[in-house]
């Protein structure tokens, strides 16, 4: 870490001194379950991101997503997260087993407002929450189940200052490279980038469940 700033805040105290606190409403706004309102959000919500940490304080922010409501509420304390194909780095599940404190953010386009919820996670393959993250007869291997701790609405401000919900800028200067092409000089691959993309584009028609 650059040691080399010069007016670094360390303490809560010299932050509040220029922050301040929150109201009254911010104060009260977190809850302990999954109320009326977290579970139409997330019954409504088609993303997700998943926090995660290691036991030394790596840590790790997985994006998840599949149709609206793809994350189960079994209960109003408990959630069922399908793990669907991926890389297979695992890094969600290999903190969990190790840490399993993780933080969630639902997200739904086109609405402003995000729910967090934070809690403890565990990975099981009981049949009968398996059988109900199924797609299409096909189940995930694995289900996160987190424990909710915490629930809370976040404001708008985000996603207003950053436009994530319109219309994409066409500008060819946002023009980002492919993930073949990024992998193969990420990684330092000897192979054609585009033959990589193409590997890619038919895992994502034929691997998504």
């Amino acid at each position: 870490m650059d040691r080399e700033f010069k007016k670094r805040i360390t303490t809560e105290k010299e932050l509040r001194h220029i922050m301040g606190h929150p109201n009254e409403i911010v104060s009260s706004k977190t809850i302990d379950f999954i109320d009326a309102h977290c579970k139409n959000f997330i019954e409504k919500s088609p993303f997700i991101t998943i926090a995660s940490s290691d036991l030394n304080g790596n840590f790790d922010v997985s994006p998840k997503g599949d149709a609206a409501g793809f994350v189960a509420i079994l209960n109003d304390k408990t959630l069922a997260i399908p793990d669907r194909p991926g890389n297979k780095k695992a890094d969600t599940l290999r903190n969990i087993i190790q840490n399993p404190n993780v933080g969630l953010l639902f997200l739904i386009p086109g609405i402003r407002e995000t729910l967090r919820v934070n809690g403890e996670a565990q990975i099981v393959r009981d049949a009968h929450i398996l059988d109900q993250l199924a797609h299409k007869g096909k189940k995930p291997l694995f289900a996160i189940i987190v424990h909710v701790k915490e629930a809370f609405m976040h404001c708008a401000k985000c996603i207003i200052r950053s436009r994530l919900w319109t219309p994409i800028d066409q500008n060819p200067d946002m023009s980002i490279a492919t993930l073949g092409k990024t992998l193969v000089d990420h990684g330092k691959l000897n192979m054609d980038y585009h033959e990589l993309d193409a590997m890619i584009r038919e895992d994502e028609r034929t691997n998504l469940y």
